[in-house]
């Protein structure tokens, strides 16, 4: 797999307007971003594929992720199986469009989840980031700054793999979340099992040894662990608990796209 700028038919990747985008003001990334769906939407229209997240069909699925993945992006909302497999849970296995007022914690928020769960939760959303600007929270999740139990909902995705002291950040997820509520922690699973050097520091030891150069570990099945010895019980749902093997391939989600790690607070 290769990294690329374009998405194999020579238009521009979405990891690349991403990466453009941290670096503008919000004002000038958001009409952009509605001319670049809109380009997109026209171009893959048709009915081949459908994604959860935006409800709107395609003839495929753009390729996309870091290092290139075929029928991966939804060309319409930007979605990667991940997200369309979480969306799906978060729809089908949670209450959290149930309309009732909540608190959400939303860690690095994923451009194609941030707008519509602001549109649907209102002023309980918070986004929190450390480095990006466009964020509502600059947040090192290994210091939260919110007292105990004041989260409903808390959700984290494909960020822990870059934060050295995880295991700090999982106990501060369980410190604010409330007794009542939940959390969804993702990360990429790509070992056999958990493996992190502290002394792999230079980015390209660190794209060598861990995939990415800002990964600092990859973690394997075992990460389940790491949640319980937070405090945390732990559900995991896949995508063959949630669709059969036609919808999935509909969805641009292969059974390997990932598990859901539903986490809620275990008793003291």
């Amino acid at each position: 797999m290769t990294r690329a700028s374009t998405d194999g038919e020579g238009l521009p990747s979405g990891d690349l307007l991403k990466r453009i985008g941290f670096h503008l003001p919000h004002r000038v990334l958001a009409p952009l971003r509605v001319a670049r769906d809109f380009g997109l939407g026209a171009w893959f229209r048709g009915q081949g594929r459908w994604c959860p997240v935006c409800g709107q069909s395609s003839r495929k699925f753009r390729p996309g992720g870091t290092f290139v993945r075929q029928n991966a992006r939804c060309p319409r909302c930007g979605s990667l199986e991940r997200h369309r497999l979480v969306w799906l849970y978060l729809t089908q296995h949670t209450d959290l469009f149930d309309g009732r007022p909540k608190r959400v914690l939303h860690v690095a928020p994923e451009q194609c989840f941030a707008g519509r769960l602001k549109a649907r939760l209102g002023e309980g959303y918070l986004t929190a980031d450390l480095l990006d600007p466009h964020v509502m929270e600059r947040m090192d999740i290994t210091r939260i700054r919110f007292s105990d139990e004041t989260f409903d909902v808390i959700y984290c995705s494909h960020v822990l793999e870059h934060v050295p002291d995880d295991r700090r950040a999982m106990r501060e997820f369980r410190r604010v979340l409330k007794r009542t509520g939940w959390a969804i922690l993702l990360v990429p699973i790509t070992a056999d099992r958990t493996f992190e050097d502290p002394t792999v520091v230079r980015p390209a030891d660190r794209l060598r040894v861990f995939g990415q150069e800002d990964h600092v570990r990859r973690y394997g099945p075992d990460y389940v662990d790491r949640l319980r010895e937070a405090g945390f019980e732990v559900n995991i749902t896949r995508v063959a608990d949630m669709v059969s093997a036609e919808d999935a391939t509909r969805m641009g989600l292969p059974w390997g796209a990932g598990e859901v790690y539903h986490c809620r607070r275990a008793a003291s």
